[in-house]
């Protein structure tokens, strides 16, 4: 094995065995006695009012933190990859660690302050017309996916700064680079993670389709911010392009024998 190679499992090893835990956890957590967050006992469990938004928003801040953590490291953890081997890549090996665990904090912190405004979002959309909620949320996703300003926050998803080798600088460096990223993906994908906090029943399966809609979204290459009224189309050509890349010559080969 090539040091590269070793290099790319100290990266994805970590990071996807997080993810998938996380997956684990939401999974047991969701078919707990209620929606996967415990309601606070002097509000009551609201089983009629069963979106996940509105589950978090009613729950204690500690309680809140924790699901919105869980949340971020299962769906976004895949999404990490290109950036933290940047990180990586352009770090001296003995601050790999220090540079990685600064990335991957300054990431999470701009998640994190973002979860407690999404589940607002979400109470009032509920509280406001619960009906209508989750259509609403939905065409808002559609109209922001279609939007310029999320091919530019998709864009700057794909931006790699110069990083400092060397000292506070290197460190600094790497903390605002995990800051950044964390911006452009919140502005990428709160109306999708919005629509996973409306919907009322299978939200493990919603995140599941956001998550690997993100994913996707990101083999795209930057292009220029325009109108594109259908959103949808480019990550399902990805997904088609590369099952056909992948699964295509295991089909030969097993044709062939």
């Amino acid at each position: 094995m090539t040091p590269s190679e070793r290099e790319r499992l100290r990266i994805r090893v970590p990071l996807l065995g997080t993810s998938a835990a996380a997956w684990i956890m939401l999974i047991l957590w969701a078919e707990g006695p209620t929606v996967p967050v415990v309601c606070s006992p002097s509000i009551g469990s609201f089983p009629t009012l069963d979106a996940f938004g509105f589950a978090l928003a009613l729950n204690p801040p500690d309680a809140l933190l924790t699901a919105w953590a869980l949340m971020l490291a299962a769906m976004m953890g895949p999404t990490l990859l290109p950036p933290l081997r940047h990180v990586r890549g352009r770090t001296f090996s003995r601050r790999r660690l220090r540079a990685t665990l600064a990335f991957v904090g300054g990431y999470a912190t701009v998640w994190l302050v973002a979860g407690p405004a999404l589940a607002a979002m979400t109470l009032a959309l509920l509280l406001g017309a619960r009906d209508a909620a989750l259509p609403a949320g939905v065409a808002l996703a559609w109209a922001w996916q279609s939007s310029p300003a999320k091919r530019r926050c998709l864009n700057g998803c794909h931006a790699m700064p110069h990083l400092a080798a060397f000292g506070t600088a290197a460190d600094l460096d790497v903390l605002r680079f995990g800051l950044r990223q964390g911006g452009w993906c919140v502005g990428s994908c709160w109306a999708l993670m919005l629509v996973c906090l409306l919907v009322p029943g299978g939200h493990i399966a919603a995140m599941a389709v956001v998550a690997i809609w993100a994913f996707l979204e990101r083999l795209e290459r930057p292009a220029t911010p325009r109108w594109r009224p259908c959103p949808s189309v480019r990550p399902a050509l990805i997904a088609a392009a590369l099952a056909r890349s992948h699964l295509g010559p295991l089909l030969r080969a097993s044709s062939a024998k």
